[in-house]
């Protein structure tokens, strides 16, 4: 049938059909290999029930289904920083991505796709194609970014509510037309994507400034005639970022497609091929659903998948919000205190005021001691909704902070009780501000992690969905979201009942689920030493803070600023006329269009590329492009350390509160957030002076102890590398020694850059550097940086069967482990393409940085113990680095006493064949002690 009047076309966003199914369902894996295949099951019924639902007078006549293809796309040219807040692709979810492409082709669905645009782009050309064909079309998603294409035969439905999206619908989400969408959201911006828009403008303002002025263009031509001055300057002053954000949010309507509207034409399934598919992923029932409707017998089952570690039963008693009490008055919470100290364990949560620990107020706590028996104890609700008329003023039936706090205490204390929480890290600081020391604990976030690390993600909401199949309610139900977004404490008891008793709930049950289990996934000893003793480390490192100097910062910045400028009239000098140095869009026609340097690139929207890597390579023939590299390093150094360190200092303490996740990487690293202070720069002089403001207060010196070159001496322990080991124990020189080996050059005769080589070689190895990967840090051909590798096997043969052990391992049980017994899952290590060998190099470094993970989990754990008569605290941990404060009378005393704990961390458990250095230093701020 050729597409035209009459013809329906159906458009389904692949992006939301793989998302929404692989939340929905719990970890499915094959059976006969383990992969995930969670998603898949669920994309696979998705399919299924919009085959059997197409139907009737309304039934489409065409129908694709649009994926991505891949993340980076024309928008990233024109805006490096476009979508990159986004976090990682789930680990499980990886390789389970070419598996839908397979199923739609699998049930006769056209499969599109194109490298370089988004799958809303495609949606976009086909609907107008369809649309100016005399077609219908139908886009099933609720994808905000296409109801600009709402309108004239085209409509959305939501294939999730059933709901269909027409000029009405975007009108009420908008505020606007559809043909005035990308208007308000160029104003509004996007913080998913990381359109940045005009600052301080949502989207209701910016729907009624769209509204009186008409349009986004006619609105920035006449900001000047805004009357309220911050709005009006605002526009003004940046309206470069908004066209910018305009051309971001815009969706490209007019694509050279490889295929054509008639290409998409509505086809039967093939019964042997699609079965034979279901049957390969081992879905039984979907396999016989289907097998059903041909009229045909089901082909032989594989044996059917299974879940992934799942617990054994999952409670039987469903959660129901009306059995929750709300505790008003001290009596009721007597009864439930004499209820704990007969269970001995209950579950704990705090509702405060802010996710911030150190700055939040505590409105509540909430109890579990069986599943379905919880309460919620209200302690600082206030009346009134937040507005500005509100009164400040305690809702009524709410026992007194001091008092409730008091009677709580001598339970959460008490050695014979178990404390449970999910993410016990946040709690404990927010009862440590209230003077009480909660202990025991346990948490089911750490109990999650010891076991499934890798495999998915550890919070609650996930966790109860996996475990409990139940959906926890959204905190954005009672808070909101947005500019009318309120604290918790001005949510109505009533209403934050349910919410708060929940929590308490399913913590509760995920621990009866989770701690029993740890025994047979053999994590006993790794929940037990490396993880749930750290939680308390933390929470103290974490309150005491790092004092931070904001006149050293602010003086930091103006010369960053000074210097900034500088570079910018040589840049200009250079390019031969002024331009804006931070828009890439004009860096590109300087360097490619006005002054024909190479290797210029252009992207859809006619911009060049000018990343980093592009200008890297330009920079070791032209100055310009150096210096570019200089204003953006210096750039980024004020924006995201010299300027926003400061907002980050404790008005109270005056000290720098960092928060460490500790389930967050796979392999058992800490990562830093809020500020990220692990990442602050040190292979520049201007990166290192940012480490000045971090400062010892006054009768106190800061002291660093940092691991020398742990991962390399693992790696030589686990390969068995004699020649790295006999240079460890010799102390020598291990980069010229690796070179020595590998080059034939006498140690004597070692030059600096021969050295540098087998630097970058044996630190490349551990993260399975390419050939590609090592030219590029060399900056020399790939042939001769792939000739180093394999001269670098030659040497040290251990290394290349450590590699090929090491990955053999993952693929037969799914994993590997560190040599203290952490499991790191790997999921994707079966899969096929471009993943498979992303999959493999990480397999391979897990196990030794997991390990030197593991070791400095360990040495902080120890460390209390060994300084706790000492005037010395431990502030930082930044990957094989300590940071501690102390008096200067105890420094020497503490520098000898913590280099033990460190350099024996490893032991008893792990009898390393090559011994852990520390380095350590001191000085009144820390880059003095680095």
């Amino acid at each position: 049938m050729s597409f035209g009047k009459g013809c329906h076309l159906h458009l389904i966003d692949g992006s939301a059909y793989i998302f929404r199914a692989f939340h929905a369902l719990p970890p499915l894996t094959r059976k006969s290999d383990g992969l995930p295949i969670g998603a898949v099951s669920g994309f696979c019924n998705m399919l299924n029930r919009y085959v059997e639902n197409n139907a009737g007078p309304d039934a489409a006549t065409h129908v694709a289904v649009i994926f991505d293809k891949g993340s980076h796309t024309f928008r990233n040219d024109m805006y490096d920083q476009y979508k990159a807040n986004r976090s990682e692709m789930p680990e499980d979810l990886r390789p389970q991505i070419p598996l839908t492409r397979e199923a739609t082709l699998a049930f006769n669905i056209a499969c599109e796709e194109l490298a370089g645009f988004e799958a809303d782009d495609i949606i976009a050309t086909l609907a107008h194609q369809a649309r100016d064909a005399g077609g219908r079309v139908t886009i099933l998603s609720s994808d905000k970014d296409l109801m600009q294409l709402v309108g004239s035969g085209v409509e959305m439905l939501d294939p999730m509510k059933n709901k269909r999206i027409d000029d009405d619908g975007v009108f009420e989400r908008f505020g606007v037309a559809p043909n005035r969408v990308v208007d308000v959201q160029a104003l509004a911006g996007d913080s998913v994507d990381n359109v940045p828009g005009a600052p301080g403008i949502g989207i209701k303002t910016a729907a009624q400034l769209i509204q009186e002025y008409g349009s986004l263009e006619e609105l920035l031509d006449r900001a000047d005639e805004i009357k309220q001055p911050k709005r009006r300057q605002t526009l003004i002053d940046h309206r470069a970022q908004i066209e910018l954000s305009k051309r971001l949010v815009q969706l490209d309507c007019e694509m050279d497609l490889p295929f054509t509207l008639d290409d998409l034409e509505i086809r039967d399934a093939e019964p042997d091929k699609l079965l034979d598919f279901l049957n390969r992923m081992e879905f039984r029932s979907l396999t016989r659903r289907i097998a059903d409707r041909f009229g045909k017998e089901p082909p032989a089952m594989i044996e059917t998948a299974s879940v992934v570690d799942a617990p054994e039963a999952v409670e039987d008693a469903p959660i129901d919000h009306s059995t929750y009490e709300v505790v008003r008055d001290e009596a009721a919470l007597q009864v439930w205190l004499d209820r704990i100290a007969r269970a001995g364990t209950v579950a704990v949560d705090t509702e405060t005021t802010s996710l911030d620990e150190m700055r939040a107020d505590l409105v509540g706590v909430s109890l579990a001691t069986e599943p379905g028996v919880a309460c919620y104890v209200p302690l600082t609700h206030r009346t009134g909704g937040g507005d500005l008329f509100d009164t400040d003023a305690l809702a009524e039936g709410q026992i007194p902070l001091n008092r409730a706090l008091e009677m709580l205490k001598p339970m959460l204390e008490d050695a014979s009780i178990l404390k449970v929480g999910q993410n016990m890290k946040y709690d404990l600081k927010i009862f440590a501000r209230q003077g009480i020391a909660v202990s025991p604990i346990d948490d089911t976030m750490l109990l999650s992690y010891a076991q499934h690390a890798g495999l998915h993600g550890h919070g609650m909401d996930t966790l109860a969905d996996r475990y409990l199949n139940h959906q926890c309610i959204p905190i954005k139900d009672l808070i909101g979201t947005g500019k009318s977004q309120v604290t918790f404490d001005r949510v109505e008891v009533d209403r934050a009942a349910p919410y708060a008793a929940e929590d308490a709930d399913v913590t509760l049950r995920l621990h009866r689920l989770l701690k029993p289990r740890l025994h047979s996934a053999k994590v006993t000893k790794v929940y037990e030493t490396l993880e749930r003793p750290l939680v308390s480390v933390l929470a103290r490192m974490e309150m005491a803070g790092v004092k931070v100097d904001r006149d050293v910062l602010s003086r930091m910045s103006g010369k960053f600023a000074q210097k900034m400028a500088g570079l910018e009239e040589d840049i200009h000098a250079r390019a031969g006329r002024p331009f804006n140095v931070g828009s890439p869009k004009q860096i590109g026609e300087i360097l490619f269009d006005e002054l024909g340097l190479p290797g210029g690139k252009k992207g859809k929207t006619g911009a060049y590329s000018t990343g980093a890597d592009i200008l890297e390579d330009l920079a070791t023939e032209h100055e310009l492009p150096r210096l570019l590299l200089d204003w953006r390093q210096l750039s980024k150094l004020k924006s995201t350390y010299t300027d926003a360190l400061q907002d980050h200092i404790h008005p109270e303490t005056g000290r720098v509160h960092t928060s460490y996740s500790i389930a967050g990487a796979s392999t058992g690293r800490l990562a830093s957030t809020d500020p990220n202070l692990q990442n602050i720069p040190i292979r520049t002089e201007e990166g290192r002076r940012i480490r000045e403001a971090f400062v010892a207060p006054e009768g106190r010196v800061l002291v660093a102890l940092d691991y020398s070159q742990i991962e390399l001496r693992i790696l030589a322990h686990i390969a068995g590398i004699n020649e790295l080991k006999q240079a460890f124990r010799d102390g020598q020189d291990i980069h010229a020694i690796t070179a020595s080996q590998m080059f034939g050059v006498p140690l004597e005769d070692m030059t600096p850059d021969v050295r540098r080589q087998a630097k970058a070689i044996n630190f490349g190895v551990i993260y399975g550097i390419s050939g590609f990967g090592l030219a590029r840090n060399l900056r020399i051909p790939r042939a001769e940086a792939q000739a180093f590798i394999d001269t670098y096997f030659e040497r040290f043969p251990g290394i290349r069967d450590y590699m090929d052990d090491t990955v053999k391992f993952a693929k037969e049980h799914g994993r590997v482990e560190t040599l203290f017994g952490r499991r790191i899952h790997t999921p994707e290590i079966n899969a096929k393409g471009p993943g498979a060998g992303f999959a493999k190099r990480a397999a391979i470094n897990a196990p030794i940085q997991g390990t030197a993970a593991d070791v400095i989990r360990r040495a902080m754990v120890r460390m209390d113990a060994a300084i706790t008569d000492l005037d010395a605290r431990m502030l930082l941990q930044v990957h094989d680095e300590l940071l501690f404060e102390v008096a200067e009378a105890d420094v020497g005393t503490l520098i000898t006493r913590a280099s033990e704990v460190m350099e024996g961390a490893h032991l008893p458990v792990v009898d390393l064949s090559v011994a852990l250095t520390v380095d350590a230093g001191q000085g009144v701020n820390w880059a003095e002690a680095h």
